[in-house]
Order: structure tokens, then C-alpha cells, then sequence
């Protein structure tokens, strides 16, 4: 976990999918980011769902081992109508995280709307809405296949903008009465 702590690191995002995952990769130095590449991963081609699962983590390690990031974030799979398809990104997810796990990576889940809220400020926010942000935040032009090359770029970025609320040495509070409880000295 120390290298999560560093002044510099290299975050993959994966928005997973068991058609089509994407993912992000970008580089944070201080308060700057900047890409260094995004894309996704067609697995539509793929018969079942155990390939499709084994491609998924076989991809996820090949990027760790590319890129050599300093952790992983992931989009959280979101409830729809359809059980059974929020089980099956549950196992997409899954596999990414195992593929992390096994090169020792630092794991980080964000919801779908907090990483919308994150890049655009509105939780409700489009895929279009995002990629433009995106566009926007890091400075590149050209407009990928897939919008889940994006939605895989979103994480990453996600995740580099909670790095101030997640300072370990910044304590949180309750609310009023327990940030007046612990700084008497500063209230009159």
C-alpha cells in the first residue's frame, strides 16, 4: 500500500464487461494527470462465459504487466432488471480484481454514478457526457471505437481525484460536535 501513497503513480481503470470491457490507463504527477493510453477488449468473439472470464483476467494481467501500475480501480457492477447480467459483471469484476491481486495491486471500487459525478459533477451524466469530459481534462482528440474505452479511462481518472479526500493523515468527521470535540483549541 505504500505505492499508493507516491508523489507519482500510474492508475488502470477497467469498466467491466463480459462483451466488451474497457479500460484506462493514466499517469498522475502531483495535481496533474495525463493519459497514457486507453482501449478495450472485444470478447464477444468467445463462446462462454468461463473464456470470456479467463480472457478478462489473462488481458487485465498482460496491462499489468505493460504498464506497471500502482493499483487498480473498477467500476462496481450497478443492479439492472436483469439478474442474471449483473451477475455475470459481478464474475467480469471479480476476475480483474483477482488478476490485480495477484501482481499485489491496491484495489479501488467506484459506483457508476460516483465516477460520473467525479468527471462531469452530475451523477445522472451520459457515456457521451463523460468521453467529452475526458476529451476535455486530457487534452487528446481522437474519439475511441467503443464509449467503454472512455468508461474504462473514467475509473483511472476517478480514482486520481479521490486522492485528496482519502489522505490517510486527514481525519474525517461525524459531524459538528465531534470536529468541535477534537479541536477545542480552534473554536471560540
Amino acid at each position: 500500500m505504500l505505492k499508493e501513497k507516491a508523489k507519482e503513480r500510474v492508475i488502470l481503470g477497467i469498466d467491466p464487461g463480459t462483451t466488451v470491457m474497457g479500460f484506462g490507463i493514466v499517469k498522475e504527477v502531483k495535481t496533474q494527470v495525463e493519459l497514457i493510453c486507453m482501449g478495450v477488449v472485444k470478447l464477444d468473439h468467445l463462446d462462454d462465459h468461463p473464456s470470456k472470464l479467463k480472457h478478462i483476467f489473462e488481458k487485465t494481467v498482460s496491462l499489468i504487466e505493460q504498464y506497471n501500475p500502482d493499483c487498480l480501480s473498477v467500476e462496481a457492477p450497478f443492479y439492472g432488471k436483469n439478474i442474471q447480467v449483473m451477475l455475470k459483471l459481478g464474475r467480469a469484476q471479480g476476475v480483474a480484481m483477482a488478476a490485480a491481486l495477484s501482481r499485489n495491486l491496491p484495489i479501488f471500487e467506484y459506483s457508476p454514478r460516483k465516477i460520473k459525478q467525479s468527471i462531469t459533477g452530475n451523477g445522472n451524466a451520459g457515456k457521451e457526457q463523460v468521453a467529452a469530459m475526458l476529451k476535455t481534462l486530457l487534452n487528446f482528440k481522437e474519439s475511441p471505437e467503443f464509449l467503454d474505452a472512455t468508461d474504462g479511462l473514467a475509473v483511472a481518472v476517478c480514482h486520481s481525484f479521490q486522492k485528496i479526500s482519502a489522505d490517510p493523515t486527514k481525519k474525517s468527521y461525524t459531524g459538528w460536535n465531534s470536529f468541535v470535540k477534537d479541536n477545542l483549541k480552534r473554536v471560540k
